[in-house]
């Protein structure tokens, strides 16, 4: 009998195109859903006849409770080599083998200066003025050459990050929990001496860590209240790390300058959330991993995995 593999949150349409099913093809059917499952009861519906699903980042939780009502799960594939919503004991428990795919650090930093340039020259402003026949320059931009770019962790993207404000003769501070004088350093940049003294000397904070319970709620309402009116602040990495409802407070009382966001409590957004309508936000539905490159590493991966889970050797096993 054939297996049947689950291809969940495919919003572009895009899973059995961007890569190669043909290997798997005779052993495997391929179902993608455009739209995503809300909770957990609509999941363990939808899911209830896959052998296999493949599920993008870490926006579908897969806790004991929903591994418990899918009794046919065999392989779960997650996007990237690390995934906090898996419980990984009860997948183990109920027989079910969960690996990982290769994902590029490229596009989320590419993705953040995007967000970066975006803000600082005004660009979504002035093109819908320009679009609508509005008023011809609104914006003053704010200049990046000799400004202070803060990074909050300097890891794989925080470091390529850095490389690119130093192209634009910007002075690069950074700070995390571990950081070194010397890692910060080989980067190009400034260890700054706390959290503090970097978000309060930054002219753009742009946040690289990973979401612990270190950096849950690290940036909230103090953390904001050290930024200059004139700051910006970027979050491309996860939106725990920021507290959501002080960065809209500091928004609509204009205490910061705007925000470049990319990730949310809640994905997708509701069509009501707030963030949806708060002043001085650039904002872009968690783009960060979202390329074609990426894609095709992704779904090949995939395919790989259940070529490989198939064979009775699986590779690039997460737990």
């Amino acid at each position: 009998m054939q297996l049947r593999c689950a291809v969940l949150d495919d919003f572009q349409n895009v899973a059995t195109e961007i890569a190669d099913w043909s290997p798997v093809a005779d052993d495997v059917e391929v179902v993608s859903f455009g739209t995503h499952f809300a909770d957990e009861d609509a999941l363990a519906v939808a899911l209830a006849d896959f052998d296999i699903v493949v599920t993008l980042r870490e926006r579908v939780p897969f806790p004991a409770s929903l591994l418990a009502r899918l009794p046919r799960l065999k392989l779960l594939i997650a996007s990237g080599m690390r995934n906090s919503v898996i419980d990984y004991a009860a997948a183990e428990e109920h027989g079910v083998t969960v690996c990982g795919t290769p994902s590029s650090s490229t596009p989320p930093v590419e993705l953040t200066w995007a967000l970066l340039l975006g803000l600082a020259r005004g660009v979504v402003t002035e093109n819908d003025a320009l679009r609508a026949g509005g008023p011809w320059q609104t914006t003053v931009g704010a200049d990046l050459h000799g400004r202070t770019l803060g990074l909050l962790g300097l890891g794989k993207i925080g470091s390529r990050v850095a490389q690119v404000g130093l192209a634009f003769g910007m002075h690069v501070s950074a700070w995390s929990q571990n950081l070194t004088k010397e890692r910060a350093e080989e980067a190009g940049a400034e260890l700054a001496a706390s959290k503090e003294e970097l978000l309060a000397s930054s002219d753009f904070v742009s946040v690289h860590l990973a979401l612990s319970d270190r950096t849950r709620g690290l940036i909230g309402s103090a953390e904001l209240a050290l930024l200059k009116p004139t700051a910006y602040l970027v979050n491309t990495s996860r939106a725990a790390i920021v507290d959501q409802d002080a960065l809209l407070a500091a928004l609509h009382d204009g205490r910061i300058a705007g925000a470049g966001i990319d990730v949310f409590d809640i994905e997708p957004l509701p069509a009501d959330h707030p963030m949806r309508s708060a002043p001085r936000l650039l904002a872009t539905p968690h783009l960060g991993y979202v390329s074609r490159a990426n894609y095709e590493t992704y779904y090949g991966a995939a395919v790989e995995n259940i070529r490989a889970y198939l064979a009775g050797a699986p590779v690039r096993l997460l737990s």
